[in-house]
């Protein structure tokens, strides 16, 4: 027994230590753990940005909470881009690490930055200057117009999400997880302190309500991108970009941006479809929107940690596919979705049995918590299927295969679950039950779909 633990308290050790291992070779629980424990702290981390948000932004009232609800739902469209090029890169990155070729990793990688700083600048923009529009077009209430700064912060200030999701992509294709969670750690320390000291005011900052806790967001965010840059041009992991390769390199530039448009729409369909959501729930008023936001974001920080295994298992697919070792690689998928069944299914216990007593953190209203609780119960009863299903997406992924999940996607969730949200919350009558039932069946969907298709194998032939 004590040996056992030694075990995993050095493995532990070695995952936060971090160290150039190589990950095609050797145990595969082990290379798995390494690189899963530092990508679960790092999601954790990318998701307590939200989470410390909405703990602050609760103290102003439901109009400040369905604000965020209604803006973060128009930020879809820049998470579907700075996800779609992660897919691209962390699989292209991989590969070559797995390949040996660290030189055209560093190359690809430069390459992906130019197109997510084009991205970012264009995006960003738009919704700095229709912000108002966007939020009347997401059935803004006049006292969520009222907070329209915060809006045109947040979708102006957009790039620092896009380019931290995408940099840290980078190093984790490399196998750095290390890297890429030590600046969330900085970025999230700088967000903490940041945002109650804009919105209320503390000390020597100006009291700026809402809109603080979005320009403390962005700050911490862009505080992260910069030291990301550094840590790329220092040569301080597997990734050593140096200023040749920051040259535009057309044939680079198409060869990643081509998996990167199927990727992005992969995620916009799954994205959009969470705004239909907001859509519907807004329908039924501000006491359900309020609970719906802050269920959605118990799940999401919660679920971290399967993000972060998907995230492993995934820079391990596309690193054994690159050293000709697809049976590893798909026997790195099967480990993490067992570790990922046991760790959802515990989750979904507690969702079941006492979701009131978790979402009493963030709000004290018995109504929203009402409203609350029933997202969690629904939604979470699905999640031993679904800890399966979200592998092997992000399998095909780092795999350079980003078709096969967006038409996944496609047929989750606009065939099921946006028609049958609004058939079963409205026409059907059953309210905002029908609405959760609809996700639970269309995660259901999602989840045999994939299982179905990664059993094919045809994603061990796809290049990148």
């Amino acid at each position: 027994m004590v040996q056992g633990k030694n075990r995993w308290w050095r493995t532990f050790r070695d995952a936060l230590r971090g160290g150039n291992v190589d990950y095609t070779t050797g145990n595969l629980d082990h290379a798995l753990l390494l690189l899963a424990i530092p990508m679960i702290l790092e999601t954790a981390m990318e998701s307590l940005f939200a989470v410390v948000d909405i703990f602050f932004v609760s103290k102003l009232g439901q109009d400040a909470m369905a604000t965020v609800a209604l803006t973060e739902s128009l930020v879809v469209l820049v998470i579907a881009v700075a996800l779609g090029l992660s897919f691209s890169t962390t699989a292209f990155v991989a590969r070559r690490i797995g390949e040996k070729n660290p030189e055209e990793a560093s190359r690809g990688a430069a390459q992906s930055v130019l197109i997510g700083l084009a991205s970012s600048t264009l995006i960003g923009a738009i919704g700095f200057v229709f912000a108002p529009e966007l939020l009347t077009i997401m059935g803004a209430t006049p006292g969520i117009l009222a907070n329209v700064t915060f809006a045109r912060i947040v979708l102006g200030g957009c790039g620092t999400l896009m380019m931290l999701f995408l940099l840290n992509a980078i190093f984790r294709g490399a196998g750095d997880a290390v890297i890429a969670m030590r600046v969330l750690w900085f970025a999230n320390i700088i967000n903490i302190v940041l945002n109650p000291c804009l919105i209320f005011g503390l000390g020597p900052f100006p009291e700026m309500g809402i809109a603080g806790s979005a320009l403390g967001t962005v700050i911490g965010r862009g505080s992260g991108v910069l030291y990301q840059l550094w840590l790329l041009a220092s040569g301080a992991g597997r990734i050593h970009v140096r200023p040749a390769d920051w040259k535009p390199n057309a044939e680079l530039l198409r060869h990643i941006l081509r998996p990167s448009l199927n990727g992005m729409f992969q995620i916009f369909v799954a994205t959009a479809s969470w705004t239909a959501l907001v859509r519907i729930a807004a329908t039924f008023g501000p006491t359900v929107l309020a609970g719906y936001t802050i269920g959605i974001r118990v799940i999401m920080f919660s679920i971290m940690p399967s993000w972060g295994l998907s995230n492993a298992a995934a820079t391990l697919v596309g690193q054994n596919l690159g050293a000709k070792a697809p049976d590893r690689a798909e026997a790195a998928v099967w480990r993490a979705g067992f570790f990922n069944a046991i760790f959802l299914g515990s989750l979904s216990v507690a969702f079941l049995l006492v979701p009131e007593r978790i979402l009493s953190i963030f709000t004290g209203s018995p109504q929203v918590l009402a409203a609350g609780a029933l997202c969690l119960r629904y939604i979470s009863a699905c999640y031993v299927l679904y800890a399966y299903g979200m592998m092997m997406l992000q399998a095909f992924n780092g795999a350079g295969d980003t078709a096969t999940p967006t038409r996944i996607n496609l047929i989750g969730y606009w065939v099921v679950q946006i028609p049958l949200a609004w058939a079963l919350a409205h026409p059907l009558g059953l309210g905002p039950s029908g609405m959760y039932a609809a996700v639970t069946l269309a995660e259901v969907a999602v989840s045999l779909l994939a299982i179905y298709y990664f059993r094919q194998g045809r994603w061990k032939q796809a290049a990148i």
